[in-house]
């Protein structure tokens, strides 16, 4: 029971938070560089939790091989590889240099 009223707390909070843009706005559009804007957010938030995972407590945990494996997988994302393909490339990319690596 601890663990499913946060969960219910945060989908209601999720809740009211999509609702509270529309019915502020109407029927009025957003400027377009404020929809610029808000569509850049999750990716940057998701690039941002990736670094900060990479890079461990005060960046003591960083390993090099993961690092270029995410950028391997990124290359291969940008190059329009699919997203399954992309990560395949990542992972042979960290395990290679695991393998043949100091």
């Amino acid at each position: 029971m601890k663990l499913w009223l946060p969960v219910l707390m945060v989908t209601v909070a999720n809740w009211v938070m999509k609702a509270s843009g529309p019915l502020a706005l109407g029927d009025r559009q957003l400027p377009p560089t404020v929809v610029d804007v808000t569509s850049l957010m999750a990716p940057v938030l998701l690039a941002g939790l990736i670094v900060i995972d990479l890079g461990g407590a005060a960046w003591s945990q960083l390993n090099w091989q993961q690092v270029v494996g995410v950028g391997v997988a990124g290359l291969a994302r940008v190059f329009i590889a699919p997203m399954l393909l992309a990560v395949v490339c990542g992972i042979a990319a960290t395990a290679f240099l695991r393998l043949f690596g100091t």
